[in-house]
């Protein structure tokens, strides 16, 4: 099964998530992320978060959704609502949910206020990836309609109400 994690600029939330998804998941799932107008590099503020917490880099880059090496079996965009931000909607027929968090990138205050900002993105991210790696996957790749109602209650659950500060 092939995860895409799909938001506008493809430097921050998606690649957290390609990332740590492929950290976590198990044997035959692959994350991938994407953008609709990637930014072309991952932000540097992402990639040491990733090594601080022991998760590899390699490979990551900034990338459009129209450069996928496969085509993804579930898209889930991680788009949040800071100003007025859209999300993009992934056209191929895939199961869709929405993870919506806002852009740390956007973050502004002192350096430690903008990398408490990436640190809260990447724990509400590995939350929904651990919870959604805790359900029963082999049960539910039977039943689409099942599996979409779980991941949007993962969108729901994790990501109205992120970690406090």
């Amino acid at each position: 099964m092939n995860l895409l994690f799909l938001c506008t600029g493809n430097s921050c939330r998606s690649i957290l998530a390609e990332a740590t998804f492929n950290a976590l998941a198990p044997k035959g799932w692959q994350g991938m992320s994407a953008g609709s107008q990637p930014t072309g590099q991952v932000h540097p503020r992402s990639l040491a978060l990733l090594d601080r917490e022991g998760i590899s880099t390699e490979g990551l880059y900034s990338k459009s959704w129209s450069n996928l090496p496969v085509k993804p079996d579930i898209v889930i965009t991680v788009c949040g609502n800071a100003a007025g931000e859209t999300c993009p909607t992934y056209l191929r027929p895939a199961l869709r949910a929405h993870w919506g968090i806002d852009d740390p990138a956007k973050a502004t205050g002192t350096e430690e206020e903008i990398n408490s900002a990436f640190t809260q993105t990447y724990l509400t991210l590995r939350e929904g990836i651990e919870t959604f790696l805790t359900l029963p996957l082999d049960n539910l790749r039977k039943n689409p309609s099942a599996f979409k109602t779980k991941l949007d209650y993962i969108g729901i659950l994790k990501f109205k109400h992120p970690h406090p500060k």
